[in-house]
């Protein structure tokens, strides 16, 4: 009979993977925008007082009510199941893209509450505690307490943010409200749903893995700054729709037309590799289905990889600003000082019907050549 001591330990428990609990991440989670739209289409009508600034009517970022002269309450929450396995980097996702609302509207946090959703038969504590203390890291940095919050056992684990703000009335920038002449300019590099389908498939790099956390854990701050300049008419961050869901958005918001320009966009290291080896996720053709028919996009010049990169759901993504041409140079500074280095001018508004027009324009030639 063998001793006590000569017993080999147990194994150690594999780790749960957060991702394998879910049917989805991210804002890839998004119901499609073309059944979101059918859903609130016959939503009832409910009550609108004169001090409720924002609303549903042009699916912005947030809601803004205004409490006085000089001050308006910016209120959005948001929340989705895991785009990575990591339960700290998970909880510090979730909660960068729910305060992104915030800043969205031209707003500064003030403080946010917890939606907590976990399987916690499956999941151990300490996971889950690591979820949330993800998320407050984020909070801290942000400057704002979490003041309280709901928790519930669910088949899925699902964590994110309500997130209150303070705005002037002044200041407050919707997605709508572009003018033609002006500059769009994206905050940050695309390709952030292409690394998170890679990922699931064992297929993404651990230097791309460190650039998606850092692109969806960087907090859009440069939002109030932007939004204290005149020459900034609409904005709004670019998630879970892609570029060109919430490009549709701002153009039908404003009923102007986009000139996107594909060769200007900053895209994230390797992203268009990943998609063209199949890496894409389910939500960019629900995203296309959507909204396909307000974007007139060249096939012959634009493949699919192209396309998934332009659908292409954004976890966290950068804020989409429409401005005066005047002022480019200063709003790619705020967002350079605050280290956004992937800013960049993308296209312009132009008269015409809310569509978006993608072209790839053509490099000039060096003078010398």
């Amino acid at each position: 009979m063998r001793k006590k001591s000569d017993i080999p330990p147990p194994p150690p428990a594999t780790p749960v993977k957060l991702t394998s609990l879910s049917h989805g991440g991210g804002c890839g989670c998004k119901i499609a925008p073309g059944v979101l739209e059918k859903i609130l289409a016959k939503s009832g009508p409910s009550i609108i007082p004169k001090q409720l600034l924002v609303g549903i009517e042009t699916s912005d970022d947030a809601a803004v009510y205004q409490i006085n002269a000089d001050q308006a309450i910016v209120a959005t929450t948001d929340f989705f199941m895991p785009i990575v396995d990591d339960p700290h980097d998970f909880g510090r996702i979730a909660a960068t893209n729910a305060i992104s609302d915030v800043y969205a509207m031209g707003g500064t946090p003030l403080f946010a509450l917890a939606l907590v959703g976990m399987p916690v038969n499956t999941l151990p504590l300490e996971t889950i505690r690591l979820i949330l203390e993800g998320g407050e890291s984020v909070c801290a940095k942000a400057g704002i307490p979490i003041a309280g919050g709901h928790t519930i056992d669910s088949v899925e684990p699902i964590y994110g943010l309500v997130a209150i703000g303070l705005v002037h009335p002044g200041n407050v920038r919707r997605n709508t409200g572009a003018k033609p002449g002006d500059k769009l300019i994206l905050g940050k590099g695309l390709g952030v749903g292409l690394y998170s389908a890679a990922f699931k498939k064992g297929l993404l790099a651990a230097r791309d893995y460190e650039a998606m956390i850092a692109s969806t854990t960087q907090l859009n701050t440069p939002g109030p700054t932007l939004a204290c300049l005149s020459g900034v008419h609409a904005m709004t961050d670019v998630t879970g729709f892609g570029l060109l869901g919430h490009l549709v958005e701002i153009c039908k918001g404003s009923g102007v037309t986009a000139l996107l320009d594909y060769s200007a966009l900053p895209v994230l290291p390797n992203a268009l590799d990943y998609a063209a080896r199949g890496c894409v996720t389910g939500a960019s053709a629900r995203n296309w289905t959507g909204y396909g028919d307000s974007v007139v996009l060249d096939k012959k010049r634009f493949g699919d990889p192209e396309r998934a990169l332009l659908t292409d759901p954004q976890t966290s993504g950068g804020l989409l600003v429409s401005c005066a041409p005047e002022i480019v140079t200063q709003v790619l500074s705020i967002f350079l000082q605050q280290g956004f280095a992937y800013a960049a001018v993308i296209g312009e508004i132009v008269d015409g019907p809310p569509l978006v027009k993608v072209a790839r324009q053509e490099k000039r030639k060096n003078a010398a050549s």
